[in-house]
C-alpha cells in the first residue's frame, strides 16, 4: 500500500515544512485503516485564493482556515470514454492498479495564525490540527450535529496526541 501526499506550498505568509505536514497525513491515514493505494493533495495558499474557493465551492464569502474536497467516492474505473472498455487496446487495468484520489485539503497559514493567537497555541499546533481535521473530512467525518462534532474531536485530540504531540 502506499500513501502519496502531494503537499505544496503556495502563499508567502509563512513558509510551510510541507514535508513535515505530509508525513503527518501519512500517519492519520494509515491510523484510520486506509489500506490500498491512495493520493491526497495537501495545499498551503493565501488568503485571497481561499476566499475564493470558498466563495466559489461552498457559497459562502471571505476566508477561512480550511477547506476539504473530497473525491467523488464513486469507484474508480479505468478506461477511456466512450467505451470504458480498458486501459487501450487489447489491456485492461486491475481496479488495484488504480488509486483512490482521496481528495484535498487546503489551509490557509495567514488564517489559521490568527486562530492560534485567539486559542491560545502556536500556529504549528494549530496548522497540524487544520491537517488532521481536513483529512477526518475527506474520509468522511463531520461535524453538523453536536454528536457529529464531539466524534470528530474526540479523534482528532487521539490522532494529534499519538503522531504529532509526540514529535514535539
Amino acid at each position: 500500500m502506499t500513501v502519496d501526499v502531494f503537499a505544496a506550498d503556495e502563499q508567502v505568509f509563512r513558509p510551510m515544512e510541507v514535508e513535515r505536514w505530509a508525513s503527518l497525513a501519512r500517519a492519520v491515514l494509515d491510523a484510520e485503516g486506509v489500506r490500498i493505494d491512495t493520493e491526497v493533495s495537501l495545499l498551503f495558499v493565501d488568503e485571497d485564493t481561499i476566499a475564493e474557493l470558498n466563495t466559489r465551492f461552498l457559497g459562502r464569502s471571505g476566508s477561512t482556515d480550511v477547506l476539504a474536497f473530497p473525491i467523488d467516492d464513486e469507484p474508480a474505473v479505468a478506461g477511456r470514454s466512450p467505451d470504458q472498455g480498458g486501459a487501450g487496446p487489447g489491456g485492461v487495468v486491475a481496479e488495484d492498479d488504480v488509486p483512490l484520489l482521496l481528495g484535498d485539503v487546503v489551509l490557509c497559514p495567514a488564517v489559521a495564525s490568527r486562530h492560534a493567537e485567539e486559542h491560545g497555541v502556536g500556529l504549528d499546533d494549530e496548522v497540524a490540527l487544520l491537517v488532521v481535521h481536513g483529512l477526518l473530512h475527506l474520509l468522511g467525518m463531520d461535524h453538523e450535529d453536536a454528536g457529529e462534532a464531539e466524534q470528530m474531536e474526540r479523534r482528532e485530540q487521539e490522532l494529534l496526541d499519538r503522531f504529532y504531540r509526540r514529535l514535539e
